[in-house]
């Protein structure tokens, strides 16, 4: 009878293992990976306008890249890099698209702050991070900061782990980085789409 009840529980635990085995690469395998088109998405940009993945993804090369939070140091410190470089991702008929949980309202903030010149989306329930594949965790997030001399709150319902995807002319993805370095990331994107043109 022991011997029963212990290859049971045998059986039951290599059966867990299995599920959660199955589980994880199941979440992997949800991420958009390379060669493979990017689906049509909207979201609200940063000046409260739709943008729309069709008008840009397929007419130009587009970093699309998720971070975490505005007004963050990772965060402040990518998007200043993407800033800095501007001029040669233009010359690389390049766009850059900055994503996160953040509010229209928080990316007018960021920008102003930092003088950002580029697009960011609001994903403030984390659906397009989801459909790259982008984990994301939900729930109430505030970072106050003191813009100007006064304390601005920014508050986030949703917050995406740093990803970045490149999407070439064909609207496939040719490069996808789930392990980004938020200081190095403009510089290796920027070498990146160098080397592929």
């Amino acid at each position: 009878m022991a011997k029963t009840q212990g290859t049971v529980y045998m059986k039951n635990t290599v059966f867990i293992f299995a599920l959660a085995s199955i589980l994880m690469c199941g979440f992997e395998a949800s991420a958009i990976g390379l060669n493979e088109s990017v689906p049509a998405f909207e979201a609200i940009d940063d000046e409260g306008n739709v943008w729309k993945s069709t008008d840009h993804i397929g007419k130009k090369m587009v970093v699309l890249y998720f971070y975490p939070a505005d007004m963050t140091g990772g965060c402040t410190a990518q998007a200043c890099g993407y800033r800095d470089r501007m001029k040669s991702f233009r010359n690389l008929n390049a766009e850059v698209v900055g994503v996160s949980g953040d509010t229209a309202k928080n990316h007018q903030v960021f920008k102003k702050a930092h003088q950002l010149n580029f697009t960011l989306l609001a994903d403030t329930d984390g659906t397009i991070a989801e459909l790259f594949g982008v984990p994301v965790s939900k729930g109430k997030k505030t970072v106050t900061k003191t813009i100007d001399g006064v304390d601005v709150d920014l508050t986030r319902a949703a917050t995406a782990k740093r990803w970045t995807f490149i999407i070439d002319r064909n609207g496939k993805v040719v490069h996808r980085d789930d392990r980004v370095n938020a200081k190095a990331d403009p510089d290796s994107v920027e070498m990146f789409i160098k080397a592929v043109e």
